[in-house]
C-alpha cells in the first residue's frame, strides 16, 4: 500500500467517525471544508433534504490568485460567511472533513467567524 493511499484511508476513517456525529439541519447546516494541493473550497449543505445552501472556493474568488495557500483559506471563508449571511444562514456546525484543523482549514473557519457565522 502506498503512502499516499494510506493517508487517503485514514483520512476517510476519519472522516467516517466525525460524520456519525455531526449532521446539517435546515435550522443549523453543516459547513464542509475540502482542501486540495492548490485550492480550497467550503460548502454549506443541509443535510436533511441534501442541498447545498451555498459554497465559495479558491478558483472562483479573483483575489485569491497569486496569494499564499493559507490567505486563500481566509478569504474563502470570508466569502462563504457572506453568500451565507445573503441566504439567511448565521448558525452552522463546522464540518473538517477529515482535515485537522490546523492552518489552511483554521483559517478558513476564524474568516468564517469573523464574517459572521457561529460554530
Amino acid at each position: 500500500m502506498s503512502v499516499a493511499s494510506k493517508k487517503h484511508n485514514t483520512r476517510m476513517r476519519i472522516k467516517a467517525r466525525i460524520r456519525g456525529k455531526i449532521s446539517g439541519t435546515a435550522e443549523r447546516p453543516r459547513l464542509t471544508v475540502f482542501r486540495s494541493n492548490k485550492q480550497i473550497y467550503a460548502q454549506i449543505v443541509d443535510d436533511l433534504s441534501g442541498k447545498t445552501l451555498a459554497s465559495a472556493g479558491s478558483r472562483t474568488i479573483a483575489e485569491a490568485k497569486g496569494v499564499a495557500k493559507i490567505d486563500q483559506a481566509k478569504l474563502v471563508g470570508a466569502k462563504v460567511a457572506e453568500v451565507a449571511k445573503a441566504a439567511g444562514i448565521t448558525s452552522v456546525v463546522f464540518d473538517r472533513n477529515g482535515y485537522l484543523y490546523h492552518g489552511r482549514v483554521k483559517g478558513l473557519a476564524e474568516a468564517a467567524r469573523e464574517g459572521g457565522l457561529q460554530f
